[in-house]
Protein backbone atom coordinates (compact mmCIF):
# COMPACT_ATOMS: atom_id res chain seq x y z
CA UNK A 1 0.00 0.00 0.00
CA UNK A 2 2.82 2.23 0.88
CA UNK A 3 4.00 1.92 -2.83
CA UNK A 4 0.60 2.46 -3.95
CA UNK A 5 0.47 5.70 -2.50
CA UNK A 6 3.52 6.51 -3.09
CA UNK A 7 3.19 5.35 -7.24
CA UNK A 8 0.67 7.52 -7.26
CA UNK A 9 1.97 10.31 -6.02
CA UNK A 10 4.66 10.00 -8.46
CA UNK A 11 2.81 8.95 -11.28
CA UNK A 12 0.23 12.35 -10.72
CA UNK A 13 2.99 14.72 -10.92
CA UNK A 14 4.79 12.93 -14.17
CA UNK A 15 1.29 13.68 -15.56
CA UNK A 16 1.37 17.21 -14.57
CA UNK A 17 4.62 17.54 -16.46
CA UNK A 18 3.81 15.73 -19.30
CA UNK A 19 0.21 17.30 -19.87
CA UNK A 20 0.84 18.33 -23.13
CA UNK A 21 1.20 14.73 -24.28
CA UNK A 22 -2.34 13.73 -22.68
CA UNK A 23 -4.93 13.68 -25.52
CA UNK A 24 -8.43 13.48 -24.41
CA UNK A 25 -7.62 12.99 -20.40
CA UNK A 26 -6.65 15.01 -17.70
CA UNK A 27 -3.80 14.12 -15.71
CA UNK A 28 -5.24 13.78 -12.63
CA UNK A 29 -8.54 12.20 -13.74
CA UNK A 30 -10.14 10.28 -11.01
CA UNK A 31 -11.54 7.37 -13.07
CA UNK A 32 -8.45 6.92 -14.69
CA UNK A 33 -6.27 7.06 -11.92
CA UNK A 34 -8.85 4.38 -10.23
CA UNK A 35 -8.91 2.28 -13.07
CA UNK A 36 -5.04 2.38 -13.04
CA UNK A 37 -4.94 1.13 -9.39
CA UNK A 38 -7.68 -1.67 -9.51
CA UNK A 39 -5.40 -3.32 -12.88
CA UNK A 40 -2.38 -2.84 -10.46
CA UNK A 41 -3.82 -4.53 -7.47
CA UNK A 42 -5.96 -7.27 -9.62
CA UNK A 43 -2.31 -7.92 -10.84
CA UNK A 44 -0.70 -8.58 -7.94
CA UNK A 45 -3.39 -10.72 -7.20
CA UNK A 46 -3.37 -12.69 -10.05
CA UNK A 47 0.33 -13.22 -9.75
CA UNK A 48 0.63 -14.46 -6.08
CA UNK A 49 -2.45 -16.25 -6.00
CA UNK A 50 -1.45 -19.60 -7.65
CA UNK A 51 1.99 -19.84 -4.92
CA UNK A 52 -0.22 -18.55 -2.28
CA UNK A 53 -2.25 -21.61 -3.05
CA UNK A 54 0.11 -24.12 -3.99
CA UNK A 55 1.79 -23.00 -0.22
CA UNK A 56 -1.22 -23.25 1.35
CA UNK A 57 -1.53 -27.29 0.38
CA UNK A 58 1.77 -28.34 1.52
CA UNK A 59 1.47 -30.50 4.81
CA UNK A 60 3.69 -27.82 7.23
CA UNK A 61 4.80 -31.13 8.71
CA UNK A 62 6.29 -32.54 5.69
CA UNK A 63 7.95 -29.07 4.37
CA UNK A 64 9.69 -29.00 8.16
CA UNK A 65 11.00 -32.47 7.68
CA UNK A 66 12.91 -31.80 4.25
CA UNK A 67 14.83 -29.26 6.12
Amino acid sequence: MVGLVAGLGLGIAAALALGSFLVGVSPADPVTVAAVIVTILGSALAASALPAWRAARVDPLIALKCE
